[in-house]
């Protein structure tokens, strides 16, 4: 007779164990009630049987990934994108990871970033680090902390991403979350298309004027690529700063200001000198 069978009431784990690669203890107790199971002890219970025997590995309280048949457990193993959408209820993959879910980054980061209105302790995994950062707060005040949010699905399981428009404004809203101006630059050179009516809706609901600057100045930039008309432009110009403001706070260095949109810009942007490396 197995442990599973020994249980009571009688419940079925392995069922639950090959459809997820990685589960919160709340999923747990979901598939166990469903099954005339609620006991906290049963529960508790088949987790130290399966962890005893290798088959489930505990990432952190309430957080497990389930180890393949023939493996062994391994932190570094499980899918990074997996346990960030687990992180917390509302876990959104953004800014950096993002475009490298979506393919279009420019290069792979060691962090995995997702958007929650809950706080977390930082989760290693392996070689990645695991953190979260808070939904902007004009989305938080509006109650659209899910725009531009959609489902995929990965390995079998849903998880939540930003789009490529709430990317894109995410990206150069926070570039500090992101990493230097040539992987932003690069990174957002490599996405085809932008729902530009979406991009401007995003931008108002962020209401940050310096945002809107640096979302204009960008597709000015690739207005041809991004066949960008004059009045998306001219919608955007609207909501630019009064007065000149940096493109970043961080890092200025020698920069010139673009009247146009009464930004600051780093001059290694103006002139794309990462290119004189090729």
């Amino acid at each position: 007779m197995s442990h599973e069978d020994q249980v009571s009431p009688p419940v079925r784990v392995s069922e639950f164990l090959a459809q997820r690669a990685v589960f919160t203890v709340a999923e747990l107790d979901g598939f166990l009630s469903a099954r005339g199971s609620s006991s906290r002890n049963t529960r508790k219970s088949l987790l130290t049987y399966y962890q005893a025997r290798g088959r489930v590995l505990r990432l952190r309280r309430g957080l497990y990934a389930v180890v393949p048949i023939g493996s062994r457990p391994d932190a570094g193993a499980v899918d990074p994108y997996l346990v960030a959408a687990k992180m917390a209820e509302d876990a959104v993959l953004a800014y950096h990871t993002a475009l490298e879910f979506h393919g279009r980054a420019y290069s792979v980061y060691s962090r995995i970033t997702y958007a929650s209105t809950m706080r977390s302790v930082p989760l290693r995994l392996g070689s990645k680090e695991i953190r979260s950062v808070p939904v902007p707060p004009a989305l938080r005040a509006k109650g659209r902390q899910m725009f531009g949010v959609t489902s995929l699905q990965r390995s079998g399981a849903e998880l939540r991403v930003t789009d490529f428009e709430r990317t894109f404004v995410d990206v150069l809203d926070r570039p500090d979350l992101v990493g230097s101006w040539e992987e932003i630059w690069r990174s957002l050179e490599l996405v085809e298309f932008f729902d530009l009516d979406r991009v401007a809706e995003y931008v108002h609901l962020l209401g940050n004027a310096t945002t809107a600057a640096k979302v204009g100045f960008f597709l000015e930039q690739h207005r041809d690529t991004l066949m960008v008309d004059e009045a998306h432009l001219e919608a955007l110009r609207r909501l630019r700063p009064r007065q000149p403001h940096y493109l970043s706070r961080r890092g200025r260095g020698r920069s010139r200001l673009v009247k146009d949109w009464n930004l600051i810009v780093p001059e290694q942007i103006l002139e794309r000198s990462w290119e004189e490396r090729l």
